[in-house]
């Protein structure tokens, strides 16, 4: 199932507080501000690169007929009929195939005729060097025509499809499309050689039943593993865990369902530990901040060696969305970006030189709540469910593809935005109205990148929307487009197939079919004391719902408060949410604070404070009075309503 929005925070959206032992504190408790630590990293970290080349062109789709009803696809619009798509394909690109010279998407084919093949969703490769296939067409459909006895209890999942590297797999949505021992873009793989099968992940104790729901699958670079989400819902709201496991072919399951020839998910980990440390903890009244907890909010890649799991986490900083990577042995984990904006798709490079990421910096989207550096994520403790979910306007996103280094943001650093050859105007690279989507993807040899963008359009516009719809330039007039980066002035780095790495997470938990999903430890509301590692403090007030399943509301005082010497807080900030339903958030924010020292910031409420009613499934924002925050004199205002 494809969502319109992605849950990357709501697994920490209502995280609680942990009592800790004094031994977790002296181990955890480090800088809390950590971008790259200098024993990860044995030579100090290097001058940010300059920027370089890097050449933008559209790759080719199947065409658009307007006519999407049966037989409006005809001869006039594809001659060699193999099929037409809609002007709302519902694409999705994934990753290149290993040669470099084609990449994988997912589409929705319409308008064809009886009993025709090129229909509904179906998995595509597109060449990427301007060349065709035999039969003339730049695209080749890998699923179209499968007979169906050859992909009995497949899902109906399309999403993130990604090539095993032996060229001959594909995993996407819940499935695995497999072509035997004939490469995916050869001619040899036919419908006929080819077969999808489901991918079960066992959540009963008999073992019986269908498997477990999954969302956001990605393949570890060693092709057997494979990482992924899965949601809950309590009282407290809802949550999301991200889980490794083996993927272990059953060509005939004599227990659960699907009772087909099925890839099972063996020795499955839960990617927390309750037990370990927590994002936020106290010992007695003494607030602790734990930047090496792992909080696996989305999982969303892993390293291109595969060493580390790449994950959405609990903030380092109030408000501030990043991606982090812990290692999948020792658990060390690294805090990658850390520009205010929000980032949440990612790709490694195959050496774990570079990555892209799909991320809001530059449009201004998320600067009224996180531009005040230095502040530490108390209130996150209750909001970060509904500021992760201010990046997007309904299915807009406000992305963009920046390139950034192994060693991450850092001083004025915040990498290179990947799409700016444009002139700016309808239709170019860097059309403004174009949005990028999930997921970016390097090819094997670091040379290109391949990611997707859609047009904005209604209701992000037009309607009741005060932004009027731009008009599409592309083909057919369609809103989805598939983009392809070249890096022009780099060589292609060697490509060594990954090894596989152990089933066992040391710092995990194995999961036991049949057990609840795992919780962070709680500890009654009170009043507690954080102390700055440089200067001051914050004096804490933490209100329960009435029923005591989670924190409702954070109150917090800083006096002159400094973390890191740079940035001293002042001044006072509450906020309650309220959970109308598992994803609906109701929030009342009061904020009067102000940063001296290497900014002069302020982060203020308008008098009847600012009040936001935000559903993590839809994203359409609608607030009552104001938030706003000023560096320096840059005033950051919110979003206005639907928009």
């Amino acid at each position: 199932m494809r969502f319109s929005t992605n849950i990357s925070a709501v697994a920490f959206g209502a995280v609680a507080l942990a009592n800790v032992s004094p031994a977790t504190e002296h181990e955890f408790n480090i800088q809390k501000y950590l971008i790259m630590d200098q024993e990860t990293y044995q030579e100090p970290i290097p001058a940010p690169p300059q920027p370089e080349p890097i050449e933008v062109a559209e790759l080719p789709l199947p065409p658009v007929t307007q006519d999407e009803s049966e037989g409006g696809c005809t001869a006039a619009i594809n001659p060699r009929e193999t099929g037409c798509i809609s002007r709302t394909p519902g694409l999705q690109s994934g990753n290149f195939l290993p040669d470099g010279k084609h990449v994988l998407a997912s589409l929705n084919f319409a308008g064809a005729p009886a009993s025709g093949i090129f229909t509904g969703p179906q998995l595509i490769i597109v060449k990427t060097d301007g060349s065709t296939f035999p039969n003339g067409d730049p695209w080749k459909c890998l699923t179209c025509g499968i007979p169906s006895s050859q992909q009995v209890g497949r899902s109906p999942t399309m999403d993130y499809p990604q090539a095993f590297t032996e060229g001959t797999r594909v995993l996407f949505g819940t499935n695995i499309l497999d072509c035997g021992s004939y490469q995916l873009a050869s001619e040899d793989c036919t419908p006929q050689r080819s077969h999808i099968f489901p991918i079960r992940w066992n959540i009963n104790a008999d073992g019986s039943g269908e498997g477990g729901a999954m969302r956001e699958l990605r393949r570890h670079p060693d092709d057997v593993h494979l990482g992924f989400s899965a949601m809950s819902f309590s009282k407290a709201g809802i949550s999301q865990l991200g889980y490794f496991a083996r993927l272990q072919f059953n060509p005939n399951p004599t227990t659960g369902l699907p009772l087909s020839p099925r890839y099972d998910l063996v020795n499955v980990t839960t990617l927390f530990n309750p037990e370990g440390p927590q994002p936020i903890s106290v010992e007695g009244k003494k607030v602790i901040i734990s930047p090496q907890a792992i909080t696996v909010g989305e999982l969303r890649s892993f390293s291109g060696r595969g060493k580390e799991v790449i994950y959405i986490g609990y903030p380092v900083e109030s408000c501030n969305i990043d991606v982090f990577a812990a290692d999948l042995i020792t658990g060390a984990v690294r805090r990658l970006t850390s520009h205010p904006e929000y980032v949440d798709p990612i790709d490694i490079s195959s050496n774990d030189k570079w990555s892209v990421v799909m991320d809001t910096r530059g449009s201004g989207r998320q600067m009224f709540l996180s531009a005040m550096r230095g502040v530490p994520p108390i209130i996150d403790m209750v909001v970060t469910a509904v500021v992760a979910s201010v990046r997007n306007n309904g299915q807009r996103r406000f992305f963009q593809p920046w390139l950034i280094d192994q060693y991450g943001d850092r001083g004025e650093y915040f990498g290179q935005r990947i799409n700016t050859g444009g002139d700016g105007k309808p239709g170019s690279v860097n059309d403004p109205q174009w949005n990028g989507m999930a997921d970016p993807k390097w090819s094997l040899d670091g040379t290109a990148i391949v990611y997707w963008q859609q047009l904005t359009h209604a209701p992000a516009c037009g309607e009741r929307n005060p932004l009027p719809c731009p008009s599409s330039t592309a083909q057919g007039g369609r809103i989805d487009r598939l983009m392809l980066a070249k890096l022009k002035s780099r060589k292609p780095v060697p490509w060594l197939p990954v090894a596989p790495v152990s089933d066992k997470i040391p710092w995990g938990v194995p999961y036991v079919p049949g057990s609840p999903p795992p919780e962070m430890r709680r500890i009654p509301p009170g009043n507690y004391t954080l102390t700055g590692q440089k200067s001051g403090s914050a004096s804490i007030e933490l209100s329960q719902r009435p029923d005591g399943t989670a924190i409702s509301t954070v109150a917090i005082t800083y006096h002159n408060f400094s973390d890191d010497g740079e940035n001293i807080i002042s001044g006072s900030e509450q906020v309650t949410t309220l959970n109308k339903s598992p994803t609906l958030s109701h929030v009342d924010w009061f904020s009067n604070l102000t940063s001296t020292g290497k900014t002069l910031s302020t982060k203020q409420t308008s008098a009847d404070g600012f009040h936001l009613d935000l559903d993590v499934m839809t994203n359409h924002f609608n607030a009552n009075g104001t938030l706003t925050t000023t560096v320096d004199g840059k005033v950051y205002l919110q979003p206005a309503n639907e928009t």
